[in-house]
């Protein structure tokens, strides 16, 4: 396992993480969620190692402004700048063979954006797409299940946060993380949550900077990738996971993702809410083996003349 730090465009550092052999047969990319960090696929890199060992390599990474990877502007947060960072993170840390590529709501879309702006990459090298917990567009349209104030009290949250960090120390925050964990808590889990898991997320939303919070906010409010999603992921094994109990990233977003995508299967989890990976760890990582085993099989059969 090794921790790097890659600069992107712009002259950021992003925090890197990737476990397995340069030449491993297969990679797998996992981009994680808003106001999280890489750990918050702990249990699938768990699992993925253990399955696998040597012969998948598993990168992970911290978003700009998120963990310990550089903080951003506010005008430089935008889902755009994530697409081309994890252009940037492939080709350094798996510029060659086949690819798997897996992302958490905002990590989703940055997938969608990066076979946007590299529609190459995905033609000659993805083998498999899997969308958990994520959304092609129309997010201003979420109630957080609150039909009456839910668009107002969506709107406020990000800005209290943002309020939260510029005010107090994290350490202040740590301590006495009331709003953090009222929102973890309210609006992050369905039937099951982890003690663990729970302060994994508090501690995101206490560590991410105010411009995290607000600038991705706003640009997430913009997002609208359905129209384009068809050619792009053409003939690309592709699965959108989703909670029943999701309030950020609802069913209706994943039913609509999917029909936007040929051939895209929906899988929806009973009881679970936003955070998947950490809810349903188990499922996850059955999925991501679905779409990796295939592509181990095709690498491993000799080739026509040594039959």
């Amino acid at each position: 396992m090794s921790d790097d730090l890659l600069r992107t465009h712009d002259g950021l550092q992003l925090h890197v993480r990737a476990e397995g052999p340069d030449d491993a047969p297969v990679t797998v990319v996992l981009a994680h969620c808003w106001v999280s960090d890489h750990d918050s696929w702990r249990y699938q890199v768990r699992d993925l190692h253990a399955r696998y060992g040597h012969d998948l390599r598993i990168v992970t990474y911290d978003h700009r402004g998120h963990g310990q990877s550089d903080p951003t502007t506010r005008e430089a947060a935008t889902i755009a700048n994530l697409g081309r960072d994890l252009g940037a993170v492939i080709d350094a840390c798996a510029p060659h063979g086949p690819l798997v590529l897996a992302g958490h709501s905002i990590g989703g879309m940055t997938i969608m954006e990066l076979a946007l702006q590299r529609p190459e990459l995905f033609r000659e090298r993805v083998g498999g797409v899997c969308f958990v917990a994520t959304s092609g567009g129309s997010l201003r349209s979420v109630t957080l299940g609150l039909p009456d104030a839910g668009p107002w009290v969506k709107d406020k949250i990000p800005y209290v946060l943002a309020f939260r960090s510029r005010t107090l120390s994290r350490k202040q925050r740590l301590r006495a993380p009331v709003i953090e964990s009222l929102v973890v808590r309210r609006f992050l889990f369905g039937d099951t949550m982890r003690l663990r898991d729970h302060m994994l997320l508090v501690e995101g939303l206490v560590n991410v900077p105010g411009t995290t919070m607000t600038g991705f906010f706003e640009d997430l409010m913009e997002h609208e990738r359905h129209g384009h999603l068809d050619q792009a992921l053409a003939g690309i094994p592709t699965l959108v996971l989703v909670g029943e109990r999701d309030l950020l990233t609802p069913p209706a977003h994943a039913r609509a993702l999917t029909n936007a995508i040929p051939g895209a299967r929906l899988i929806t989890s009973p009881g679970a809410g936003h955070m998947l990976p950490l809810e349903r760890d188990r499922h996850v990582s059955d999925m991501l083996e679905s779409l990796i085993d295939p592509l181990l099989e095709q690498v491993a059969e000799p080739a026509p003349d040594e039959r």
